[in-house]
């Protein structure tokens, strides 16, 4: 059987595009290939959960209208589905006067993004959330909380139900392109015919478009966003999500408390190097990942250039008191008997040849190739239009944003 499209990667860009490209084209033949044992295993499965709103964006940028559209699209689907969400809030909390000032920049990015947010005194502050200190801080009315990989598993349901064909624990080996289509091989012997290949292989995206013959200048390294779960007793401790005010100088925004969908409270996450690409528990080492960091000039010199914040957050990864103190700059009345059930994430950070880390859209395009190499955060927010975008750059009828192979 030959397909119209073929998708590799089942997280939650993957599964909007199968989506998105089964709602445009009811007729075309779509298959998703997915090498775990089910969808939404890694970088959706493993992210905070949060909805964003979109306050942090250049105002009419592309990742802020995303953002917004996303946030919609979101709570629109997971209110037809029957998927829990809330729309709890977030606050920036600035601990010092210079946060305060920057404090003052968000409030007009937030109007130029019409994002609805409201200024919170030092004494609101303590009224609203007594648990937590500041200054002064900002409240984004629109941001919210939710499970992405139940949004992956009735992304999945439905895409099924249009018609589409989802094949799990089928890792892909070998890509050609030819002839007027592409064939997919996977690592149980089976070939898969396409006439288009979209690529949403996230962490593995590099390989896979270098399966495929691209010519990259760029290459994947992880990030691991290490957190921890406090006990049930501090479940109530925070009523909106406490969020640092981000330092343009850094590349992560730092640690923060998260509520979670099911009742948790997480704090965290630090960023750190990883050494295995989807190593979830603390140590886990690829030696293949390891050979993929060290032999890339980018990343030297990307290390280089952010030597001091990385040895901050490799310090507080290996000592739970420093990871403490982090913490408790919002929330004093935390300890280290608080700091419990460790886990991470892992981001897929694509960094160039030269160094720079990649913020924008990265694609990767053949004639009948699509390759996903960098969907910026919030990407899991974002999925539903950073989808529609895919499908119409594939289809040839997007808006001309390129700038070489980055779409910004």
């Amino acid at each position: 059987m030959e397909y119209t499209y073929c998708i590799i990667g089942g997280g939650i860009v993957g599964l909007a595009t199968a989506l998105s490209l089964s709602q445009r084209d009811p007729a075309a033949k779509i298959l998703l290939l997915e090498k775990e044992a089910a969808v939404g295993m890694h970088q959706t499965g493993h992210n905070s959960g949060v909805i964003h709103a979109g306050i942090y964006y250049k105002p009419g940028s592309l990742k802020a209208r995303l953002c917004r559209a996303g946030a919609e699209a979101t709570k629109i689907f997971c209110g037809q589905n029957g998927i829990p969400y809330e729309t709890c809030g977030k606050l920036l909390i600035a601990t010092d006067q210079r946060e305060l000032e920057r404090l003052g920049g968000l409030e007009e990015r937030a109007r130029q993004n019409e994002i609805s947010f409201e200024p919170v005194s030092r004494q609101g502050l303590r009224r609203i959330e007594p648990n937590v200190t500041g200054i002064g801080a900002l409240l984004v009315h629109a941001t919210g909380i939710v499970d992405y990989r139940q949004v992956c598993l009735a992304m999945a349901e439905k895409m099924k139900e249009r018609g589409a064909v989802l094949k799990l624990g089928k890792q892909v080996v070998a890509i050609d392109e030819g002839g007027g289509r592409v064939s997919i091989h996977d690592h149980d012997g089976e070939i898969h015919h396409a006439r288009y290949l979209i690529s949403c292989a996230g962490l593995q995206s590099d390989r896979i478009a270098r399966l495929a013959g691209m010519q990259l200048k760029h290459r994947i390294v992880p990030f691991r966003g290490e957190y921890y779960t406090l006990p049930p007793s501090k479940s109530e401790i925070v009523k909106h999500l406490i969020y640092p005010v981000p330092d343009p100088d850094l590349p992560f925004l730092g640690i923060h408390l998260t509520r979670m969908i099911d009742g948790r409270v997480t704090v965290g996450p630090n960023a750190v190097l990883g050494f295995s690409r989807e190593g979830y528990r603390k140590g886990s080492i690829d030696f293949r990942d390891v050979a993929s960091l060290v032999t890339h000039g980018g990343f030297w010199k990307m290390a280089h250039g952010n030597l001091k914040s990385g040895i901050d957050e490799f310090r507080n990864s290996l000592f739970r008191r420093r990871y403490l103190e982090e913490c408790r700059k919002y929330c004093p009345s935390l300890t280290l008997d608080d700091l419990r059930e460790p886990g991470a994430g892992i981001r897929a950070q694509a960094i160039l040849d030269d160094g720079t880390l990649v913020h924008d859209f990265l694609f990767l395009q053949s004639e009948r190739m699509l390759h996903v190499c960098n969907a910026p955060s919030p990407a899991a927010t974002s999925a539903m239009p950073i989808a529609e975008m895919i499908v119409d750059r594939l289809q040839g009828t997007g808006e001309d944003q390129t700038h070489g192979n980055a779409l910004s």
